[in-house]
């Protein structure tokens, strides 16, 4: 700053007025490396005396300011600094009065409103290079904002030089971390070199997280400390004792919260680089390997956290020891864990898994009921679990295909997959439809049906025709029962609505001519020779697709088929305009069928898009048609198992070709002269057509051309005979039912609250139970939460952890969740406020804050550079 600037600017302010109750303007012009000592002679100001100090006129010039003189105003230069306070005889007045600064520090401080303390001005001094640049003042100034230490202002220069996002000493290390290990490669770390400030960085490394190598310091080994330090927190000791000396003792806390930040504060697919080298160094999955699943519970550091629990699960699967209960308790921690997302298909899968194992330990002793009737009724209430086990696992699997597996799980996951196959075909298929083709025999060969069984062909007969209001009927071409069974659940889960489910038995053949004949308004079935087979005729009309609109308005002339993929492409209008005036609409879907015609194993893939779709149907009808009653059903199931069959499952209908009128997989249609004896007769058509029908026992398929040996249908099995029927009543919010059962169509999300009685922490981690107060499906829809404490000013001052809120027991101690906590660290009082929070992150509601207290201590967060 040039001279005649500076008495220009001391001439502005001795001009200022005054402030209230002084008399005169006294400025000390601190001068202490005594840079203007030369000049000050010359200097002459308007308004003011000139008074220097030479450090031996300190009495003559305090009896001149606080004696001879106290009217004039005065500059007192001076030009040098005091080694102590009480050595200053003008201490007083200099603090009554002004001060004024003319070097480049005190420039530099006045720009960015540093206190005018000898502390910052030493520390603006020293590392006069870093402020040299008015770019790094600028970010230095926000990096500081008005938090004013010298622990603040070495941090916020290494957040500066670092490109960290704030002057937190966990975003610096991770800003450093992000340029790589190699510290002469380094370029945030060799900033801090080249500005004097990497001794700093080690002591704030050492201060926070305990790792100190001094001239061996590394920041590969300063990692590896880091993570070794934060997931000693949670695991035993055993699983790191061969790497004791990465270990900061009492510096758990910090480094958890170090990690814990990383991992959930970036994407994670830049989290995993990281993850996966500490992973390596240390070797982890080979030290993890032998911890139980609760010793690893829901710590989620590393990607092979969640490998070797599953290699665990896949081995006891493999070995028939799954703990369905213990199973279930294991995923029920992870589901909320960082990877979880890109394990969940393995995961699924092994929970089907173990609710086949379950369910097979639950009928060890077979199936065998004494007749057809108990055996269909045990199926629609039970049996037919299995298929949805199965069905689940495979879609699991499936989706398994389509990413790549590490070796051990990949094998592992092969090999389950043999084992799923042979429980499925031969312990459950094969004894089933033993002890059914047994006992259902006799009724198909002398009725072509099971007696006291609802019939499919009568659907129309007693499901629409005596109805008065608008009943919407919505087929789905194979959709078997296990599948509308899942998707009764979700629909009775999502919509107000009351919804049954019930069956009723296919046509023979269980295929889809017959069955949507079946379906269609008639007094009497009738068949015709058609090209290479049958065609089937309702009171002599064609009921192949084109035709059904036909049929259905020759019984009433109020009555509409519709495709519903043609139904999903309209517009709104279009949609309405075609149901409007309508009391019959039918509408015909066909997903899981259309899917075994391209591949088999996109069968139980499509099964998952069905019900969506079916979904979607019904949302369309109940908010655009304004529909309440809706009928969902089939036209017949299906048998379907994954692996190639072998030759023993497959097998000649042992017939002459002129003897065979129509033929498939699972049933033939013969002359009437024809006898199989190795086949199960169905009385064809209740006899009034002039045919016989036969079909394979159990799961044989017969031998014919063509593809689509695994995914079948058209024979006596319970997966194909069993046709589901879902009667969906909506329940609309101004009904009558909706407004006296509000609590039961409500729809709400369930809540969550804290069961555990103590309300006191001790520990700086430590774990609650909490309890999910309602049941998924009874006017209540799952919910996700955040649970974790603040203080009494909102900040939150542990790690978050999750409840996804989805269970479906009416059972209240099965509705229960435990989660693990971790304080960040930090000091707290046991007379300060604290709260633990339930928050739905759904909708943002806080569904609970219950006051805890927090009795434990811990290190602030406080760095001292100055040693």
């Amino acid at each position: 700053m040039e001279l005649e600037d500076i008495i220009k600017e001391l001439d502005r302010r001795f001009d200022l007025p005054l402030r209230e109750y002084y008399e005169r303007r006294i400025i000390f012009w601190q001068d202490p490396e005594g840079e203007f000592l030369e000049a000050i002679a010359g200097v002459k100001l308007q308004h003011a005396k000139v008074l220097v100090l030479t450090g031996r006129n300190a009495f003559l010039a305090k009896k001149l300011l606080s004696h001879d003189d106290l009217t004039s105003n005065y500059l007192v230069y001076v030009p040098f600094a005091y080694e102590r306070q009480e050595d200053n005889w003008l201490l007083d007045l200099e603090l009554a009065s002004e001060s004024f600064r003319a070097d480049l520090v005190s420039m530099w401080m006045r720009e960015m409103e540093m206190p005018d303390e000898m502390q910052y001005r030493k520390l603006f001094k020293k590392y006069r290079k870093f402020f040299n640049a008015a770019a790094r003042r600028e970010k230095f100034t926000a990096m500081m904002g008005h938090r004013y230490s010298p622990a603040q202002v070495m941090l916020a220069m290494m957040a500066v030089l670092t490109k960290s996002r704030s002057t937190d000493p966990g975003d610096i290390l991770r800003a450093v971390f992000e340029d790589g290990y190699d510290l002469e490669t380094n370029e945030a770390y060799q900033r801090l070199a080249t500005y004097d400030l990497s001794a700093i960085f080690w002591s704030m490394v050492r201060q926070a997280t305990g790792y100190d190598e001094q001239e061996d310091s590394s920041l590969e080994r300063l990692l590896l400390h880091i993570f070794v330090t934060a997931a000693s927190r949670v695991l035993p000791e055993r699983a790191f004792r061969e790497t004791h000396e990465l270990r900061g003792q009492g510096f758990e806390t910090y480094c958890f919260d170090f990690v814990s930040e990383w991992m959930h504060g970036v994407r994670r697919r830049e989290f995993r680089p990281v993850a996966e080298r500490v992973e390596r160094s240390l070797n982890l999955v080979h030290r993890l390997q032998d911890l139980s699943l609760s010793e690893l519970g829901t710590f989620d550091f590393f990607p092979c956290i969640d490998d070797i629990i599953l290699a665990k699960l896949l081995q006891d699967a493999i070995d028939n020891l799954l703990d369905p209960d213990a199973l279930t308790k294991v995923v029920e921690r992870r589901r909320t864990t960082f990877w979880y997302e890109e394990h969940e298909d393995l995961y699924d899968a092994i929970v089907e898994v173990g609710h086949m194992t379950d369910f097979l330990r639950s009928h060890a002793a077979g199936f065998h009921l004494t007749n057809a009737q108990e055996i269909w009724h045990a199926y629609t209430s039970d049996y037919y679990r299995m298929d949805a086990y199965y069905r689940k696992v495979h879609t699991a699997f499936a989706k398994l295909l389509q990413s790549a597996l590490p070796t051990a799980l990949d094998d592992r996951y092969k090999q389950l997959a043999q084992i799923v196959e042979a429980a499925y075909t031969e312990g459950y298929l094969a004894n089933l439809g033993e002890n059914w083709t047994k006992n259902c025999a006799h009724d198909l060969a002398a009725y072509g049906k099971i007696q006291e069984v609802p019939e499919q062909e009568t659907f129309y007969r007693y499901k629409i025709a005596p109805l008065t209001s608008r009943i919407f009927v919505i087929i789905s071409d194979a959709m078997r029962y296990e599948v509308a069974a899942t998707l009764a659940q979700e629909l009775e889960r999502d919509i107000p609505s009351e919804v049954q489910l019930s069956s009723c038995q296919s046509m023979f053949p269980s295929i889809t001519k017959f069955g949507m004949a079946a379906l269609l308004p008639h007094n009497e079935l009738t068949v015709t020779p058609a090209g290479s087979g049958l065609a089937v005729l309702a009171d002599g009309q064609s009921t192949d697709a084109p035709n059904r609109d036909t049929v259905l308005k020759a019984a009433n002339p109020k009555s509409v088929a519709l495709k519903a993929t043609d139904l999903i492409s309209m517009k709104r209008s279009e949609r309405s305009a075609k149901v409007r005036g309508m009391n019959v609409v039918y509408i015909y879907h066909d997903t899981i069928d259309a899917a075994s015609h391209t591949d088999d194993k996109k069968v139980f893939p499509a099964c998952e898009e069905a019900i969506a779709e079916l979904k979607n149907l019904v949302r369309i009808i109940v908010n655009e048609f304004t529909g309440t009653s809706i009928l969902l059903t089939a036209d017949h199931g299906f048998l379907y198992t994954a692996e190639p069959l072998t030759e023993d499952s497959k097998a000649s209908s042992g017939l002459q070709k002129d003897q065979i009128i129509e033929q498939a997989r699972r049933y033939v249609i013969t002359t009437p002269d024809a006898e199989a004896e190795h086949l199960l007769p169905v009385r064809f058509l209740k006899g009034t057509a002039p045919y016989r029908a036969f079909a394979p026992r159990e799961q044989i398929r017969l031998k014919v051309k063509g593809s689509g040996l695994n995914f079948v249908h058209g024979g006596a099995s319970l997966q194909e005979m069993v046709v589901p029927v879902i009667d969906f009543r909506h329940v609309r919010s101004d009904s009558a039912a909706y407004k006296k059962h509000a609590e039961q169509y409500a729809m709400k999300p369930v809540s969550v609250h804290l069961l555990s009685s103590g309300h006191k922490v001790s520990n700086m981690n430590f774990s609650l139970n909490f309890y999910q107060l309602e049941a998924v499906g009874t006017g209540f829809v799952p919910a996700n939460f955040d649970i974790y404490f603040t203080d009494a000013y909102g900040n939150v001052v542990s790690d978050i952890q999750k409840i996804i809120a989805d269970k479906v027991s009416q059972e209240n101690t099965e509705r229960t969740f435990r989660c693990a906590f971790n304080l960040k660290a930090g000091e707290y009082s046991r007379s300060a406020e604290y709260f633990l929070i339930i928050q739905n992150t759904d909708n943002g509601e806080i569904v609970q804050k219950v006051p805890f207290q927090i009795d434990t201590a811990f290190q602030k967060d406080d760095f001292n550079f100055m040693d």
